[in-house]
């Protein structure tokens, strides 16, 4: 075949899609690509996406594919070719070769050793030089001298770009059939989970959606899953997604998505079909929405340092009063039971005409069946806090030859001021590291656990209420 042939027939159609032919490269295996037809991908797409970025892509494509071996071209777009493996165990992939270069950079190492046309300023005048090398770029002019700098637009030719990546693989089948199914890696989309949470009297209405967003990847009327977990990987994330802007949609569907558990991760199959398009958002719901009790709390944290020494303070500083939420998640309950990906929780509550307003927003972990949900919401506008150390001590002690030790006591005061119409209690917290101790306080100090100890105070309403107490750190 011609190279000019080949060039008229850089267009071929497949169904009802025109597929670009990709010219060949100035070597053997740009003949083969040549020479080796075309391969269509069918819909008959799956995939898998994780939170990291990575999308495993499972694809049935529509072929002739003989007994024995037989090299395939396929158009299967942005891939790491370190995972292309085969679906079906009849079938190996005995070599694959991937060309992703479709950037100048690429074109320009392709064309080393040739002469290429320059388009000079914006105007229509053009010369030629051979390109001489790359990293740096170095180019001979006519008059036989060398330039570091381009001089001017490049025009490559044909032969040289690479419009869409080309996978070729060598096969091998055990028997003939009219399909090829193989998976890989790639990247250029994300996902994760979104909640709703609606306050109520002691209830909350909850609900969750798997948000998907798509930068770069383009699949058509394709099965999708979304995998939550936190799976471990090796190199270099594959593809290089790049921004795209495109319109941005939603996708609902009645059904919420199906959860099973692969391995130590959970799977949700998305119900139907879906197509993701670059800048293309699409959500589906994760579960049934149900109602669940929830607990709501004030917290104070404390002043001591985690580690090392106790500083001295003077001042009577303010100190934020924080908002939790404790939705409650009992084994044996619909919400409970729920194994909940990680994501970002939003949370409402209505005002006197029924009309939600955001009240807390906050993201979450993955949390697993059975474990209760602890919301961070913000900090309250009627509770405010002021904290002063109002005494402070120090001593040193000689624990062994040449070795000192110190200890320090102080003692604080809390004072805590209401100006709603209802009573509450304040969490304050003190949390450390090392030895240290409470040594007197004026409401009981509960230990929570070896580093944290929290004192629980009552606050009547439009009033206020103060908490002392003394600690002793050794460091």
């Amino acid at each position: 075949m011609s190279r000019r042939m080949i060039m008229d027939e850089r267009e071929s159609r497949f169904g009802n899609q025109t597929l670009r032919r990709l010219p060949s490269l100035p070597t053997a295996l740009g003949l083969v690509l040549y020479l080796v037809p075309w391969v269509a991908v069918s819909a008959q797409t799956s995939l898998t996406i994780y939170n990291d970025g990575r999308v495993l892509v499972r694809r049935t494509i529509a072929t002739e594919l003989p007994k024995g071996t037989s090299t395939q071209r396929l158009q299967l777009g942005p891939l790491d070719p370190a995972t292309i493996f085969s679906a079906d165990s009849s079938v190996v992939v005995v070599t694959a070769t991937y060309d992703g270069a479709v950037d100048q950079a690429s074109a320009l190492r392709r064309a080393v050793g040739r002469r290429l046309v320059f388009r000079a300023g914006g105007g229509s005048d053009t010369l030629s030089a051979i390109v001489v090398g790359v990293d740096p770029e170095r180019y001979q002019l006519a008059d036989g001298t060398v330039t570091f700098a381009a001089p001017g637009t490049p025009r490559f030719p044909v032969d040289l770009v690479v419009v869409d990546p080309v996978t070729m693989l060598t096969v091998k089948s055990a028997a003939a059939r009219k399909e090829l199914r193989v998976g890989y890696f790639t990247g250029g989309a994300q996902w994760q989970a979104s909640y709703q949470v609606v306050l109520g009297s002691g209830s909350a209405w909850v609900s969750g959606a798997a948000v998907l967003q798509s930068q770069t990847l383009k699949v058509e009327n394709a099965e999708v899953q979304v995998l939550a977990g936190s799976v471990s990987r090796a190199g270099a994330p594959p593809g290089r997604p790049m921004p795209m802007m495109a319109k941005a949609a939603v996708r609902e569907e009645a059904a919420p998505a199906a959860e099973e558990k692969v391995g130590e991760f959970h799977v949700y199959t998305l119900p139907g079909r879906t197509t993701l398009q670059p800048g293309l958002s699409s959500s589906v719901a994760l579960f049934e929405p149900g109602l669940t009790k929830y607990e709501k709390s004030y917290v104070v944290r404390g002043q001591l340092p985690y580690y090392g020494g106790l500083a001295q303070f003077g001042d009577e500083t303010p100190v934020p009063v924080t908002i939790s939420y404790i939705l409650t998640r009992p084994r044996k309950t619909e919400f409970g039971d729920r194994p909940l990906p990680g994501g970002g929780v939003r949370i409402y509550q209505p005002d006197s005409a029924g009309r939600p307003q955001l009240v807390g927003e906050t993201s979450i972990g993955h949390t697993p069946a059975g474990e209760d949900l602890r919301l961070l919401a913000g900090e309250a506008f009627d509770l405010t806090a002021k904290r002063v150390q109002t005494s402070y001590a120090t001593r040193r002690d000689t624990v062994a030859a040449g070795v000192w030790q110190t200890s320090a006591t102080a003692d604080y005061r809390v004072t805590i001021t209401n100006a709603s119409d209802r009573a509450v209690a304040v969490d304050v917290y003190e949390e450390r590291a090392g030895e240290w101790s409470v040594l007197s306080s004026s409401v009981p100090a509960e230990k929570v656990s070896s580093t944290l100890t929290r004192f629980r105070l009552p606050v009547p309403a439009q009033g206020r209420a103060v908490l002392k107490y003394r600690v002793k750190v050794i460091w």
